[in-house]
């Protein structure tokens, strides 16, 4: 990990994963575009200034491991992959084709730099629980890191493993909650919240932080402290906004799979050039 915070670079990152999203989206025709925008600073904050990963080997097993539990995310894990230096870009012109490497959830035997197959909601911290324990068994320095989505809380299987990670003192695990706020079918509040991710994780026994998860030098610092507490897992609650970074769809629960227009797709193409042009003088 980095010992300080760029975030001039860290922000360039989550908007060049922003990019990648939008262009996919837009040349593909569709995508779930408003949960892999709100995640984008997060997953640069993780790929470019938190976690040890050698570019040249991905699947080195010292590596840091990062688990995308809500695999409908995925364009930003592929954005970031290409970021990093692991993937190239022009993959991303056969997102979800037939026989693609970049399909609409990752999938480890087809892409580098893809440690685990996701995409049913619910697996990813207990896959991240069995990552943690094999690296306490073997004795290994590697970090392992679960991001999840708000709305797949309401999956019972992320309780039994957040009870299992508290009780076995799984203090190299690291889970991060995209807390976006809404979900498929409408706002998270409304459907399966039946109180705080902050209390509910703290009662399960985890060391707990809320940060504003667009904030990249939040997020650095946020990671850099984990674990937060000696013998407990850690676990960051990134607040959020759906569809960050394209004013037509930011907190808007109908671009959660987006199947941009015409009109839209220059809309889009139009604010994340004129965005980017920060980072271009």
């Amino acid at each position: 990990m980095k010992e300080t915070c760029d975030s001039f670079a860290l922000e360039k990152g989550a908007h060049n994963i922003r990019r990648h999203i939008v262009k996919t989206i837009v040349n593909n025709g569709e995508g779930h575009g408003g949960p892999a925008l709100s995640c984008a600073d997060i997953l640069s904050v993780l790929y470019l200034g938190v976690m040890q990963i050698d570019k040249n080997e991905p699947q080195a097993r010292s590596n840091d491991k990062f688990i995308l539990s809500a695999g409908h995310k995925c364009l930003a894990l592929y954005g970031a992959l290409v970021e990093k230096g692991i993937v190239d870009a022009e993959v991303l012109g056969t997102y979800n084709h037939l026989g693609s490497s970049v399909p609409g959830h990752p999938d480890a035997s087809k892409l580098k730099g893809v440690e685990f197959s996701t995409g049913s909601l619910g697996h990813g911290l207990p896959l991240g629980c069995g990552y943690a324990v094999a690296a306490k068994m073997s004795g290994e320095t590697y970090k392992t890191y679960v991001l999840m989505g708000d709305g797949e809380q309401g999956e019972g299987s992320n309780w039994e493993a957040a009870a299992f990670a508290a009780h076995n003192k799984l203090e190299n695990l690291i889970a991060v909650i995209d807390e976006n706020c809404l979900q498929i079918n409408g706002r998270t509040d409304e459907i399966c919240r039946p109180s705080s991710l902050e209390q509910r994780y703290a009662a399960f026994g985890w060391s707990v932080r809320a940060v504003d998860g667009h904030d990249v030098k939040a997020l650095f610092e946020a990671f850099k402290a984990a674990p937060f507490d000696p013998g407990k897992p850690s676990v960051i609650i990134a607040r959020t906004i759906k569809g960050k970074g394209l004013s037509f769809a930011e907190d808007n629960v109908k671009y959660h799979h987006w199947h941009p227009d015409e009109k839209e797709a220059l809309q889009a193409l139009r604010e994340i050039e004129e965005m980017g042009k920060r980072w271009q003088q």
